[in-house]
């Protein structure tokens, strides 16, 4: 062999150990990312198959999907738990408080108390306890929601007649004509608003609604073609806002039941949101990165 000959070999062998190492390097990475997002149970990693090997391409799109996956069913599962915490905490509240408000309310009709120095106290006491009742009273819809009555929603029209109920916002609506969604209308209506209210609450003057194919949450950049027809697994309707960001540090609980960051919130409005979604074979999720021009993006997607 000529020395031309083996100083090539030895360039090939060289390069493609070099490129061997980086890509076991990159690799490696991408294992990393994973682990965290195990630990940190934080599913929504979707990571970019540029630069794999076709199979390799193929084991990294089934982690993604298997990450989306996983997401969902977290959230399912952290709202069936809400759901059973939030019935055994109503029943046994109200089980309390019935008989203080029962046991007062007979002693104000008594004639012995009325006038008396006790009336007041007493009449504290069952104003409390029925306004008690009545605070748990409302967060009872959290478990029993009303079940949905699923129809073909044009999206178009039914976005256009949620902005009409805003007309002092600015609405970007890019949704096609001929998108529909299978879903209870009333229900998907109260969904919408409650995002509406809280983007006013957080002084947001735009909101965008959008569709895309891109599975991945957040992944705004080369998304595939708006789809049309019927919404199938996979398709999302983004709800963007121009309102304040929410901290990282929220992110993680703003889905939680009673958990607010307002001073006047009750805390249900989102998780109320999800569950409703969830009845009706979609999900609700705040995008890991807003859509560009904006400072929240909301996903809406079928599970």
């Amino acid at each position: 062999m000529t020395p031309v000959i083996i100083i090539t070999i030895i360039l090939v062998v060289v390069v493609a150990s070099v490129h061997w190492y980086r890509h076991q390097c990159l690799l490696r990475e991408r294992a990393q990312i994973m682990r965290d997002a195990i630990r940190h149970r934080d599913f929504s990693f979707r990571l970019p198959t540029r630069g794999l090997f076709f199979g390799e391409k193929a084991l990294q799109e089934a982690l993604n999907d298997m990450g989306q996956e996983i997401q969902k069913l977290v959230a399912k599962g952290e709202v069936e738990s809400w759901q059973k915490l939030t019935r055994v905490l109503t029943h046994e509240i109200m089980n309390a408080t019935a008989p203080i408000q029962s046991i007062s309310q007979a002693y104000l009709n008594s004639s012995d108390i009325k006038g008396s120095p006790f009336e007041e106290g007493i009449r504290a006491i069952n104003d409390t306890s029925a306004g008690l009742a009545i605070f748990v009273e409302s967060y009872r819809k959290l478990t029993q929601l009303q079940e949905p009555v699923m129809a073909e929603v044009n999206m178009l029209t039914f976005a256009q007649s949620i902005a009409a109920l805003y007309p002092d916002l600015h609405w970007n609506i890019d949704i096609p004509d001929d998108m529909t969604l299978q879903a209870d209308e009333n229900l998907l209506r109260q969904v919408f608003i409650n995002l509406v209210k809280n983007a006013i609450e957080a002084e947001a003057k735009t909101i965008s609604l959008s569709p895309t194919l891109s599975r991945g949450r957040g992944s705004f950049r080369g998304s595939p073609p708006l789809s049309h027809g019927r919404g199938v697994g996979g398709e999302a309707v983004f709800f963007s806002n121009d309102g304040h960001v929410i901290p990282l540090d929220v992110q993680q609980e703003i889905f939680i039941p009673f958990f607010t960051t307002k001073q006047t919130g009750t805390g249900i409005g989102l998780s109320l949101s999800r569950q409703i979604l969830m009845k009706q074979g979609m999900t609700l999720s705040l995008a890991d990165s807003p859509q560009p021009g904006y400072n929240v993006t909301f996903v809406i997607e079928n599970v």
